[in-house]
């Protein structure tokens, strides 16, 4: 992790998330008071599950990884890309969080002083509201999350990664992957053998086009099938 820098006022950053939109200057000038950058490289932790929460997060560059340290094994709950914030639910009631962030890429992030930020959501409705509306985003993923981890088989769950990477994370198609094959397989619950397994099983078929790290989707119907049927 590179040192703590200061970067741009808040009022007149490019890179700020749409939720502050709705805050007054006057509010933007406590966040800008209350923050600092920091810059991680590739493969650092952002937060660890477990410690004390005291920051707002903001990305601003780059790609993190939000996980659920298991028993030996990670779960990736989501991708995070620039700008979106990260804000877990612990902070409101043990603030302690309840899974760990670490960059993909090389990253940068803004951390907002949280008790600055729990202030503002008491004072500005509109601020609360759209923070409360990315909050239910978030559960509303994370409960299509469960029933592709719990109902799908194997192919229908690397199906429903590839088409959240190719809309959600990288927007294109065909998309370049800068998450690893072992965050592939942490995505879809699964070994990183049988991910790699059913990435070639699609590419045999013709479904996909994998080149490197290149994926192209040639046949998003029969992918979408694999989805729905698991």
């Amino acid at each position: 992790m590179n040192k703590m820098q200061e970067s741009e006022n808040c009022k007149n950053c490019s890179c700020k998330t749409s939720i502050f939109s709705s805050l007054t200057p006057d509010e933007l000038e406590q966040i800008n008071q209350g923050r600092y950058t920091v810059n991680y490289k590739p493969g650092e932790i952002l937060f660890k599950q477990g410690t004390p929460s005291p920051h707002f997060v903001c990305l601003t560059k780059g790609l993190a990884k939000l996980y659920i340290e298991g028993y030996g094994k990670n779960l990736i709950l989501a991708l995070v890309k620039p700008v979106d914030y990260i804000f877990g639910p612990g902070t409101y009631v043990d603030n302690r969080h309840y899974y760990s962030a670490a960059a993909v890429d090389e990253t940068t992030a803004c951390l907002v002083d949280v008790n600055i930020f729990k202030k503002l959501i008491r004072q500005n409705p509109d601020f609360a509201e759209e923070f409360i509306q990315r909050l239910s985003r978030q559960a509303i993923f994370n409960f299509d999350q469960v029933i592709s981890l719990t109902q799908k088989q194997m192919p229908g769950r690397i199906a429903d990664v590839l088409f959240y990477l190719r809309e959600k994370i990288y927007g294109k198609n065909p998309f370049e992957i800068s998450i690893s094959r072992q965050d592939l397989a942490d995505l879809s619950g699964m070994s990183k053998e049988s991910s790699i397994r059913i990435l070639k099983e699609l590419k045999d078929e013709g479904i996909l086009k994998v080149t490197g790290n290149t994926v192209e989707i040639l046949n998003e119907k029969q992918l979408r099938q694999i989805s729905q049927t698991g």
